[in-house]
């Protein structure tokens, strides 16, 4: 889990009723972060400043949250409760919080007009910890969905997951992952299916990429259908990685969502991978960023293997397709 890293700490907010809900990972005192965006539709807040040219060279927190672009005031409360407790960068006459966000869209399939707020994402802060990570219908995994080629309607629920590594050296990479994919949820060693749009009669699951390729896909494409999707994540090392290094790291993880994930980084998704140094380990970049990769892979299986129906969106758990 993302919390096997010494000193990170994670806090969900989740409303299950509305099928919503926000992820804070707090690294208080102050982690060298990188970030990739894949995807081209996202939503986020304080992601330019983590450029390598940019001065700002640590972040105090991540804030991951449903509710599309609403969800986004939901850092705010992270960067009250880090000032309430004296953490950010020191300005001189303040400390500035310096919290990156990056939103998912949930508003399909709960409440549409209850979204993650800033009180919310304080109360995601209180409630951290640096035990063992909730997972599943938790925090911005809450209304996550995956497989949306034929709608909402026919697809299977996402989820929040986590998964890490501990090689020689007592070098840990981990990752937490929110999963809303418009593709397929894959299992990497089989190849096979484990969550995405489901068929109406006969059971089993819709192939996106084979479903897309036909006449009633490309069809369903100019319908516009699973317009809104996201998966986000944050992986993290105890490692001592540059901002430059931490940016490849994040650069590299994107390959675990490539192989869980099919299609992934689609003009319909707004894939993000933040990257955490919060350690003081040697090791080197290209290896962290495998790893990276791997455990990322683990966390989106993870994922929807502890999601739970919601709001009359099946669990793949709940499923007996051969």
């Amino acid at each position: 889990m993302l919390t096997d890293i010494p000193g990170l700490k994670v806090g969900h907010w989740t409303n299950a009723e509305a099928a919503t809900g926000c992820t804070v990972v707090l690294c208080p005192d102050g982690a060298v972060a990188g970030v990739d965006v894949r995807g081209t539709a996202p939503g986020t807040r304080e992601v330019a400043l983590l450029d390598p040219v940019c001065a700002v060279q640590e972040v105090h927190a991540i804030m991951l949250s449903g509710g599309s672009a609403f969800g986004l005031a939901a850092a705010d409360g992270a960067v009250r409760w880090l000032e309430e407790h004296k953490y950010g960068f020191n300005v001189g006459v303040a400390r500035v919080p310096i919290v990156p966000s990056a939103i998912l869209f949930d508003l399909p399939i709960g409440k549409a007009d209850v979204r993650p707020t800033a009180d919310d994402g304080y109360a995601a802060c209180l409630n951290a910890s640096s035990g063992p990570i909730p997972l599943g219908n938790v925090g911005a995994g809450t209304g996550a969905t995956v497989g949306k080629i034929l709608g909402v309607g026919q697809s299977t629920k996402g989820g929040l997951g986590s998964a890490s590594v501990q090689i020689a050296g007592g070098i840990i990479v981990a990752a937490l992952v929110v999963v809303n994919a418009f593709g397929d949820v894959i299992d990497p060693k089989t190849g096979e299916i484990v969550a995405g749009a489901r068929k109406l009669r006969g059971g089993g699951f819709v192939d996106t990429v084979a479903f897309a390729s036909s006449r009633a896909g490309q069809a369903a494409a100019r319908v516009s259908y699973g317009r809104f999707n996201t998966t986000l994540a944050v992986v993290a090392t105890n490692a001592k990685l540059s901002k430059v290094a931490m940016t490849k790291v994040a650069q590299m993880a994107h390959d675990g969502m490539a192989r869980a994930i099919r299609p992934i980084h689609t003009h319909l998704d707004g894939d993000v991978v933040f990257a955490l140094s919060y350690g003081k380990k040697r090791a080197d970049v290209n290896l962290v960023g495998a790893l990276a990769a791997d455990v990322l892979a683990e966390g989106i299986l993870t994922a929807v293997n502890h999601a739970t129906t919601l709001a009359g969106i099946p669990a793949a758990r709940t499923l007996s397709y051969e």
